[in-house]
C-alpha cells in the first residue's frame, strides 16, 4: 500500500488516495477466483474446473475485480489513514476506483474521521460533594429490602387482592370480541402494582377475590410496537385462582444466623453499616465523576459526527443483548413456566430495539463526548500509557475474564488498551485538580 495523499474534504471527512501494487491485488484476484470457480460453469470444462485465464476471456478480465477490490480495500484503508495520521469513525466509506488492473489500483476512499478538539480550564473544576453519611435509618432500610427479598408467599382466601399482592390468573385479551394474538395466558403470577402489563390492567385485577372471573377495559397505548393493537380498546376475560402476598420474616438472632455468618442482630448491623458506608463512598466518587463529566462537555469545543453517537448506540445496545442472551434461557423458562412466551412479554412490555436505541442515545452523546475531552486532555498533558501499563491491563483483564492472557491480547489490541488507559488517567488528573464546592 502506498498513500498518495491526503486532503481534508469537509468537516470530519478525509479523501485519502491510496495505491495498491499489482502483486497484492493480483493475489487478491487469484484468491476469489478460487472462491468463486466452484460455482462457475464453462462450455468444454467440468463445472468448477475452468481456469481461471479461460473464465476472463468468456467474461472480461476484470471478472473478478469487484470482489478482489472488497478484499484489499479495509486493510488499505486502515494502514493509509494511519500513516495520514486520523483517527477513522466507522461510517459509510465512498470509494471511487480511478484505475484497477495488473499494474496495480488507485483508488480514492473518503472516509469520516474523530473531530478536532478543543478544551481549556478543565483544571480546578468545582463539584458539590455528596453526603457519605449513614445514618440508623438507612441501615433500617437495608434491612427490611433484604427482609423483603427472603420473604414467601402464602395463600390469602379472606380478602380481597390489592397492590403487592401476586395474583395467580387465566387471562384471554379480545379486540372486538375476537382472541387477538398474544393475549392469552393460563395461570400466569402477575405482581399487582409492578407495571408489568399495560396501564389499567393490574388495577382492575386489584378488588376481585379468588375464584372469581370478570372482564376489565383497557387500552393500548398509542405507541404500543403490535400495528394492530395501537390505541385500540380491548376486554380481557379474567379469572383469578389464586392470591399470594409476602410473609416478611421477623429480624432475631435466630434468624441471622440463618443469613449470615454473624450471631446477633447487632454484630449484622453493624457489619452492614461498614458495607453501606463502603458503597456510599463509592456511590459519591461516581457522582463527582458525572458532575465533572458534565462540565468538560460544557467546555469541550467540537463538531462531533453523528457516526460517533451511532456507534456508541451500537454498542450499548450489544451490550444489553449480550447481558439479555446470558440471562436469556433462565428469563424464557420462567415466562413458559406462566404460560406466556418472550415475544408476548415484550408485545406487553413495548420492548423493541428501536426503543432501546432512543434509551441510550443521550448515554451514548455523553459518552462519545465525554472520552473526546478525556482524549484532548491526555494529549495537551502528554499522557501516554507505558508497554508495561498495557501488559498490567492485560493481566488484569484475563484475571476479571479466568482466561489466558494471550486469548485476552487476541481480542484487545494493545492500542486500544493503551486508548483507555491514557483517558483514564486524563479523569485521574481531572478528578485530582477539582475542588469540592465550599473549600
Amino acid at each position: 500500500m502506498k498513500l498518495i495523499s491526503s486532503n481534508k474534504t469537509d468537516t470530519n471527512r478525509v479523501e485519502l488516495v491510496i495505491e495498491i501494487d499489482g502483486e497484492t491485488f493480483m493475489k487478491a484476484v487469484n484468491a476469489v477466483y478460487k472462491k468463486q470457480v466452484k460455482s462457475i460453469t464453462i462450455p468444454g470444462f467440468r463445472k468448477g474446473k475452468a481456469p481461471r485465464s479461460i473464465i476472463e476471456r468468456e467474461y472480461g478480465e476484470g471478472v473478478f475485480y469487484d470482489d478482489a477490490l472488497k478484499e484489499v480495500y479495509p486493510a488499505a484503508i486502515a494502514e493509509a489513514a494511519a500513516e495520514a495520521g486520523i483517527e477513522m469513525v466507522k461510517d459509510n466509506i465512498d470509494v471511487d476506483v480511478e484505475k484497477a488492473g495488473k499494474d496495480g489500483v488507485i483508488f480514492k476512499a473518503v472516509v469520516t474521521v474523530e473531530p478536532e478538539v478543543e478544551i481549556e480550564g478543565y483544571k480546578g473544576l468545582t463539584y458539590k460533594p455528596m453526603s457519605v453519611e449513614i445514618t440508623d435509618e438507612d441501615v433500617d432500610k437495608e434491612i427490611q429490602r433484604v427482609l423483603d427479598r427472603n420473604s414467601r408467599l402464602v395463600k390469602v382466601e379472606d380478602r380481597e387482592a390489592q397492590p403487592g399482592d401476586t395474583a395467580v390468573i387465566d387471562f384471554k385479551g379480545l379486540l372486538d370480541g375476537v382472541a387477538f394474538e398474544g393475549g392469552t395466558a393460563e395461570n400466569y403470577s402477575l405482581v399487582l402494582g409492578s407495571g408489568s402489563f399495560i396501564p389499567g390492567f393490574e388495577e382492575q385485577v386489584a378488588g376481585h377475590k379468588t375464584g372469581e372471573e370478570f372482564t376489565i377495559d383497557v387500552t393500548f397505548p398509542e405507541d404500543y410496537q403490535e400495528e394492530t393493537l395501537k390505541g385500540k380498546a380491548v376486554q380481557f376475560e379474567i379469572k383469578l385462582h389464586e392470591i399470594k402476598t409476602k410473609e416478611i420474616p421477623e429480624l432475631d438472632d435466630d434468624y441471622v444466623k440463618d443469613i449470615s455468618e454473624f450471631d446477633t442482630v447487632e454484630a449484622y448491623k453493624s457489619d452492614l453499616r461498614e458495607k453501606l458506608e463502603k458503597d456510599r463512598q463509592e456511590e459519591a466518587e461516581s457522582d463527582k465523576e458525572r458532575q465533572l463529566a458534565d462540565k468538560l462537555r460544557e467546555l469541550m469545543k467540537a463538531e462531533v459526527p453523528e457516526a460517533m453517537y451511532n456507534n456508541q448506540v451500537d454498542n450499548l445496545v450489544d451490550d444489553f443483548a449480550m447481558h439479555f442472551r446470558s440471562h436469556g434461557i433462565e428469563f424464557a423458562m420462567h415466562l413458559r413456566s406462566q404460560g406466556i412466551d418472550l415475544r408476548t412479554y415484550m408485545q406487553y412490555t413495548g420492548l423493541t430495539e428501536e426503543k432501546l436505541r432512543e434509551t441510550y442515545h443521550d448515554r451514548a452523546v455523553s459518552q462519545v463526548e465525554v472520552r473526546l475531552a478525556l482524549k484532548k486532555i491526555a494529549a495537551l498533558e502528554g499522557i501516554k500509557a507505558t508497554d508495561e501499563d498495557v501488559e498490567k491491563k492485560y493481566a488484569e483483564l484475563a484475571e476479571n475474564y479466568s482466561v489466558e492472557v494471550d486469548r485476552v491480547k487476541a481480542v484487545f489490541p494493545a492500542s486500544d488498551i493503551a486508548a483507555d488507559l491514557n483517558v483514564e488517567k486524563a479523569l485521574e488528573l481531572v478528578k485530582e485538580a477539582a475542588v469540592a464546592a465550599g473549600e
